[in-house]
């Protein structure tokens, strides 16, 4: 349902809220197992949508802009690959402009629900549970030396 760079910003922001400070995109993409160069281009789209900031410089990186708690799954998605709602028929059958047809009206109703929960859930609500989303990895695991 979701793209690999969905996930990809879905892994990120989530390595983030486990983390202190800035972090460089290498050090999010070695532990998210995300391509480096591919990383940088999802973090710049996070950073597009205010959802991190970027800082230059040796002690540089990326961090969010809000806590965890204020920030949710669904600003995530929507600001990669926004989930498309169907408000019309796509083919055009002009029986269908007033109302969906069933198999639209059923795709429509999966986007809606998908919104709904996406849109409920935080990454606090992530990061806190009983398993750490990323694997073996620690919460507060800083960039190597």
């Amino acid at each position: 349902m979701f793209s690999m760079t969905t996930e990809y910003a879905l892994r990120a922001a989530v390595f983030l809220a486990q983390t202190q400070g800035k972090q460089t995109a290498q050090h999010v993409a070695s532990v998210t197992k995300v391509p480096t160069h591919y990383m940088a281009k999802v973090m710049q789209l996070l950073v597009e949508a205010g959802l991190a900031d970027s800082h230059r410089g040796p002690s540089g990186g990326y961090a969010l802009t809000r806590p965890p708690s204020g920030i949710t799954l669904l600003e995530l998605v929507q600001a990669v690959e926004p989930i498309r709602r169907i408000r019309s028929c796509p083919l055009g059958v002009a029986e269908h402009c007033a109302c969906l047809c069933p198999l639209h009206r059923a795709m429509d109703d999966l986007a809606s629900i998908a919104e709904q929960r996406l849109g409920s859930t935080s990454l606090a609500d992530i990061i806190s549970q009983s398993v750490i989303p990323l694997g073996t990895q620690q919460r507060d695991q800083s960039p190597p030396e």
